[in-house]
């Protein structure tokens, strides 16, 4: 069935959203801001896919009025934009291309793949269709962020910017990928240009990427979380005269700005980041996890 696409003068009412994916805490954050506290405009999610058990009917029962479904393409036809927020990136290729090849606008949570191969299939796809596609770590966002961008502008293009934050190159959920798209996206949100000379240096606790992008130097620390504690997301930035810093908090709400963005896009067809930018990170990442895994 057709999806109704969306245009610059609007959408048609209510704008209909499923998801794929739904084991993710995200899934909490955009339900309960969508659904519960009706704060994302006409905006609804009215289906899930995964099937019937106890995460989805509990959703349901939260968010109300949503219809479940077994397998992910058995929502074509029920909705107009789509959330796929598996945790796994090695999955979302064979997820979010179905929609994209039926011109729905898709929304793919972090990160967009676990190799530039996938990450490249679906942009592909979204041009080829015309069908918006986004992808960011919720941290790109939030207000910290937009603050510690905005200061950095102020001082010009930085030489040097460092991020630092929690990753753990062995989790079951896509390892560096999962958690070390967090720092990469913020650091890659500072530093335009193509992305090359990535080195990877491993301690028993930390790894570091060091590379260049564009003009800029970026050295990304990831630090593995431990069962008590993780460092906050820091990130500093450096021009010829200035040092800019900033501690990224999370609050209770920080899913909420990376979904109003996807929003947008849903209405005005426009996607917020270019898809050259959408495959900068998983290009940096997969240098990484390939130099974890040499001998």
């Amino acid at each position: 069935m057709a999806a109704r696409a969306a245009t610059a003068v609007g959408y048609p009412l209510p704008m209909r959203i499923g998801i794929v994916g739904t084991d993710n805490s995200h899934v909490d954050h955009i339900v309960g801001h969508l659904n519960v506290r009706r704060a994302g405009g006409d905006a609804r999610v009215v289906a899930l896919s995964g099937g019937q058990g106890r995460r989805n009917e509990s959703l349901a029962a939260t968010g109300g009025a949503m219809t479940i479904v077994d397998a992910p393409t058995d929502l074509l036809g029920l909705v107009d934009a789509v959330i796929v927020a598996d945790r796994h990136g090695a999955r979302h290729r064979d997820q979010a291309i179905p929609f994209l090849t039926e011109g729905l606008p898709v929304f793919v949570d972090k990160p967009l793949a676990c190799t530039v191969e996938d990450a490249r299939a679906m942009t592909d796809a979204a041009l080829a269709h015309d069908a918006p596609l986004t992808s960011s770590s919720a941290l790109r966002w939030i207000p910290d962020a937009e603050e510690l961008a905005a200061r950095s502008a102020r001082n010009g293009s930085p030489h040097l910017v460092v991020m630092s934050g929690p990753a753990d190159p062995g989790s079951e959920h896509g390892g560096i990928f999962f958690y070390g798209i967090h720092p990469v996206d913020l650091a890659l949100r500072l530093a335009p240009g193509e992305i090359s000379d990535v080195r990877t240096d491993a301690t028993d606790t930390t790894v570091t990427a060091s590379f260049t992008a564009g003009d800029t130097r970026v050295v990304v620390n990831f630090v593995k979380p431990t069962d008590a504690r993780q460092i906050p997301f820091h990130g500093m930035t450096f021009t010829q005269d200035a040092l800019v810093e900033q501690t990224l908090t999370l609050d209770a709400n920080y899913c909420v700005p990376g979904l109003e963005v996807f929003l947008e896009m849903v209405r005005t067809g426009r996607p917020p980041i270019a898809y050259a930018d959408l495959l900068r990170p998983i290009e940096v990442l997969e240098a990484v996890a390939t130099a974890l895994r040499a001998p």
